[in-house]
């Protein structure tokens, strides 16, 4: 068989959780759920649970009380990034050593681009590597783009191997619902709905006039292009740069003084400005996330006037944007973003 272009996409079976259990042997087969201090009767959210915890309906971004109560007896470990970032540069590094192009999305996951006649043997053989490096279980994609091998990798896990192609799209996809395509939430599939279309395939098949008038000139198109399958092909060699820097804090009691959280937020744009000087990228954008009580969440943003590392204007920026909030409800998280 000739050698063919391939894109795999690797994906770290619950990755933090993993990391965990590899330092706490012990808690092997036991729910165990990880995120802020480790405190469930604190307020934080969870980062990352086992699978054993996720049969108990516990979901990343759930507060941490939720989850103790969803699940009485699980473990809870406070969140390590430090930890997390070199276990995933040991990982990268790994398939680095491969013959492969290595393009990192994240902690873990990331594109490979190779050259194969057996892309499942090479999806073996990363798996292998991967184990042997670092004790880490990795899913894997096979695909013809980058769309593709993402979506195969959840039907790989966990500890799979799951190819995904333009001859097996339709069968694969096109009875599932929008929001199974990478780049589909929830609110836009509810918005396709009112359309009356419900699958993968019906939005395939749906005019781009019709999307464009409901979702906007570029998303509407893309839309029906993600549910034919077409994406990105190309793989690129870049090392994983951050698109945004965030601080963020989650209160033990809920805020009601608008002084005090325009204090608060001051201070997180302070510490964001920090970080945009330490990475020496200008922002370009600044966001503002309010949690209010009991758990709704709204952000909203702005875009600078031009790039910008200074303090006094990323701050001034993010008070603003505060002010777009009139809702006078308990607050119980506040965070602040700068984009790049």
């Amino acid at each position: 068989m000739a050698e063919t272009d391939w894109i795999l996409h690797v994906d770290l079976d619950q990755f933090i959780a993993a990391v965990e259990l590899a330092r706490h042997p012990e808690l092997r087969g036991r729910p165990v759920v990880v995120g802020g201090a480790g405190d469930p009767t604190q307020r934080a959210v969870v980062a990352t649970a086992s699978y054993e915890a996720r049969e108990f309906g516990i979901q990343s971004g759930m507060p941490l009380r939720t989850a103790a109560k969803r699940c009485p007896e699980a473990v809870f470990l406070p969140s390590d990034p430090p930890a997390y970032e070199e276990v995933s540069e040991r990982v990268m590094a790994t398939l680095r050593e491969l013959p492969v192009v290595v393009e990192v999305l994240g902690w873990d996951e990331a594109f490979l681009g190779a050259r194969t006649d057996d892309p499942e043997a090479l999806a073996g053989l990363i798996r292998r590597a991967v184990a042997e490096e670092t004790g880490l279980s990795c899913s894997v994609g096979i695909g013809d783009n980058k769309l593709r091998a993402k979506l195969a990798t959840g039907f790989a896990k966990p500890a799979g191997i799951f190819r995904l192609t333009g001859q097996n799209w339709v069968e694969v996809m096109s009875s599932r619902p929008p929001d199974a395509l990478w780049g589909v939430g929830a609110k836009t599939t509810k918005k396709l709905a009112e359309l009356g279309v419900r699958t993968v395939g019906q939005l395939a098949a749906t005019d781009p006039a019709a999307l464009a008038a409901r979702f906007g000139p570029t998303m509407g198109p893309w839309y029906r292009l993600l549910a034919l399958g077409i994406g990105d092909t190309e793989v690129t060699a870049t090392p994983y740069v951050p698109r945004s820097r965030s601080r963020e804090i989650t209160f033990q009691h809920n805020l009601t003084d608008r002084a005090e959280i325009a204090a608060q937020v001051a201070m997180l744009a302070r510490r964001v400005s920090a970080d945009v000087l330490a990475e020496g990228r200008p922002a370009a954008r600044v966001a503002v996330k309010v949690r209010f009580a009991p758990f709704v969440t709204h952000t909203r943003s702005v875009t600078l006037p031009a790039p910008s590392t200074d303090a006094a204007e990323i701050e001034r920026a993010a008070l603003d944007v505060l002010e777009r909030f009139t809702d006078d409800r308990p607050v119980r998280l506040l965070g602040v973003r700068a984009e790049f």
